[in-house]
């Protein structure tokens, strides 16, 4: 994942379940600005977690892996940086379309007003 670092530690979960967050059909988005940043912001950090309503151990794994394939898609190029996010699984991540999925991670992004256009959106396309 391009310029995303990973949320390993409990605590750091913690804190960002206590910051903003945006429910769709695939996914829990959780948001939160990192703590201590009192310099220019840095890259954002990602963590995944699936919890056992997702299913057995084989689901979880699998609902993890597909929504961090989402994030690779999503979240390096337009999470706004100096934040730190966890995606959720939700049941419905297993049998959502992958397209779907992406677009839930775009939607919840632009609604947590953490969505950052890239530099060829920001220009009005490719010169």
């Amino acid at each position: 994942m391009a310029g995303l670092a990973r949320l390993k530690r409990r605590g750091e979960f913690l804190h960002v379940a206590k910051g903003r967050r945006w429910t769709t059909p695939g996914l829990v988005l959780q948001a939160r600005p990192r703590p201590g940043d009192a310099g220019p912001p840095s890259g954002a950090r990602v963590g995944f977690t699936a919890s056992r309503k997702v299913g057995i151990a084989v689901e979880r794994n699998r609902a993890r892996r597909r929504l961090k394939a989402a994030a690779e898609r999503v979240l390096g190029e337009h999470a706004a940086p100096g934040q730190d996010y966890v995606v959720v699984a939700r049941s419905e991540t297993l049998q959502r379309p992958f397209a779907l999925l992406v677009g839930d991670l775009e939607t919840a992004l632009k609604h947590l007003g953490a969505w950052r256009e890239t530099p060829a959106e920001e220009s009005g396309g490719m010169t």
